[in-house]
């Protein structure tokens, strides 16, 4: 893991407000094919924001609740939102089988952070998190309505859990952009927010908000299979560009002639955490 302060950016431009379209089965890939959070990965979360058995989290575009549930073992309770319902009722579901019962779940977005606010109080909450979600979201408001909600201490952390599997710096990686690029005839850059300028845009924003804010990474290996890269890409589509049912075979066996080898793939995931604390009580 490093660590290490970070100065402020210049701003990028990211595009806000698109429909997400997770829905339906695609809802169903999103959850067993997207990368959980490893262990250390709470910790240095749990590190960088003091949280104990007291403590209320939100975590802001929950999906199904890969990194809700994970902080849920960290403190008093978590609040899952997230603007789509299919993407609720599955993370309900895992929290179910888990046995987790110390989550909440609320249909929202990051425009409705003023009502949280309202719910819960100000100065009432360790922890906003933002897992592979930001780029989705209005940032610099979503910053500035955090404040309010943070205790001293507490603040802000954008998780962003590995780049798109087709924008990797391997030969697998290249092979599958190139087959995804042809098979939907549009270039493929769009990094999810995963990228060294969003990054950075991130960091400037948070310090602009009034946040002191401090960078973290995670690094793990992970071994793929070819089912797991196809359902990867199929996480990633919105529900009307998946593939029909009866076409999905001869989708992945194209997606897999494409990359060739024996069937194995290794993803080297970077964790990057961009993270702003308040470190006294909020001016609000």
């Amino acid at each position: 893991m490093t660590v290490a302060r970070v100065p402020r950016g210049r701003p990028t431009g990211i595009v806000t407000g698109v429909d997400l379209g997770f829905r339906g089965e695609l809802v169903e890939f999103y959850h067993r094919y997207r990368h959980g959070y490893p262990g250390i990965v709470i910790d240095v979360l749990a590190d960088l924001f003091g949280l104990n058995d007291r403590d209320v989290a939100v975590d802001l575009g929950c999906g199904t609740g890969q990194l809700t549930l994970a902080l849920a073992g960290r403190v008093r309770a978590v609040l899952g939102v997230d603007p789509e319902p299919d993407m609720l009722r599955r993370a309900r579901q895992a929290a179910d089988e888990a046995g987790t019962g110390n989550v909440s779940w609320m249909l929202g977005a990051d425009t409705d952070m003023p009502a949280v606010v309202r719910l819960l109080g100000g100065g009432s909450v360790a922890l906003v998190s933002i897992a592979q979600a930001l780029h989705w979201m209005r940032h610099e408001e979503l910053f500035g309505a955090c404040i309010p909600l943070v205790r001293a201490g507490g603040g802000v952390a954008v998780v962003t859990n590995g780049t798109p599997l087709w924008l990797q710096d391997t030969d697998w990686s290249r092979a599958l952009r190139g087959f995804l690029e042809r098979w939907r005839g549009v270039k493929l850059t769009y990094a999810c927010g995963t990228d060294e300028q969003s990054q950075r845009e991130y960091q400037r924003a948070l310090a602009a908000a009034g946040f002191e804010v401090v960078s973290a990474a995670v690094d793990y290996v992970a071994d793929l299979d070819l089912d797991q890269v196809v359902g990867g890409v199929l996480s990633a589509m919105e529900a009307d560009q998946l593939p029909a049912a009866d076409q999905r075979a001869a989708f992945a066996d194209q997606l897999g002639q494409a990359l060739g080898g024996d069937g194995r793939f290794r993803e080297q995931v970077h964790v990057a955490i961009v993270a702003g604390t308040l470190c006294s009580v909020s001016r609000f």
